[in-house]
């Protein structure tokens, strides 16, 4: 039987790393999606459409590779009745550890990239691994008292094999100037939403003037501000909290994200999505 998202979240957490196998279409969870975990969906049958960072991106055809880095925003747009993958979540305490593993620390090409195809034979070579990590997982930790410096291990090859994979891709792949402010930009506002919701504060953490910002990011985008991204970000963030977290309540939410007052967030979150926080949570649970 099919775990349901909230199962495969829990065991990424306990275990460190989940996988599963012949997931049909995507979980119901809201407008968007914004997790903590490294994730690696593989395309089997049908077409999907989604919004990666508000930038759309497709996976058309079995065999493509789609990345999420971790604190990013997807937002499933569409996909066919057919649409079947394989999903790999890294949590963030393994992704941690896995960056003191790594020879090579370009991130930067999954943000502007996510979405790449892989051969057949790279993609047996995949598989492969993913069943080592599933051989490692089927041990109780007692068992294999190194199972995590072995996930680490195995997790540090997948990611050099990954990078060999696209280097091709990399080749004809010559980020510009404007989309390379707009991944700082999506990590800044990763690191420092609580902190701050203003754009002037990310236009001078990129040495730019929030005029000549806000131009840029409109031009990546198709349109959309600095503003608006930040505040679908923001909801995004809320509604993970709201449905992941039932026991909390709305006013320790609004702390989460880093409102000094509840009502200031009850007001921003209406503002944003069109509905209060609480008609949110309720509407999910039915």
């Amino acid at each position: 039987m099919a775990k349901s998202f909230e199962e495969f979240l829990r065991q990424a957490d306990r275990d460190g790393i989940a996988i599963e196998h012949e997931v049909k279409g995507w979980s119901k969870l809201g407008k968007d999606v914004v997790l903590p975990y490294v994730v690696l969906s593989m395309t089997l049958r049908g077409k999907a459409r989604a919004l990666y960072d508000m930038v759309e991106v497709k996976t058309e055809k079995p065999n493509e590779l789609f990345v999420i880095m971790p604190g990013h925003v997807m937002r499933p747009l569409e996909h066919s009745e057919d649409y079947t993958f394989t999903r790999v979540f890294i949590s963030p305490t393994i992704f941690e550890d896995l960056r003191f593993a790594l020879f090579t620390h370009d991130y930067d090409k999954f943000h502007h990239s996510p979405v790449y195809a892989l051969t057949d034979e790279q993609r047996e070579i995949l598989r492969t691994l993913v069943e080592q990590l599933e051989a490692i997982l089927s041990y109780p930790p007692a068992e294999l008292p190194h199972r995590k410096q072995m996930i680490i291990a195995l997790l540090a090859i997948v990611y050099e094999y990954l990078n060999h994979f696209r280097r091709d891709v990399d080749k004809r792949w010559k980020v510009s100037r404007h989309n390379n402010l707009f991944n700082q930009f999506c990590d800044l506002v990763v690191a420092h939403y609580r902190e701050s919701r203003e754009v002037q504060f990310y236009a001078k953490k990129l040495n730019l003037t929030p005029k000549y910002f806000s131009k840029i990011i409109r031009e990546v985008t198709d349109g959309l501000s600095p503003a608006d991204w930040i505040e679908q970000y923001i909801a995004a963030q809320a509604q993970q909290l709201l449905l992941n977290h039932p026991n909390m309540t709305v006013q320790e939410v609004s702390y989460m994200l880093g409102f000094n007052e509840p009502a200031t967030f009850c007001r921003y979150y209406k503002r944003v999505t069109g509905q209060t926080a609480k008609h949110y949570r309720n509407g999910s649970k039915n």
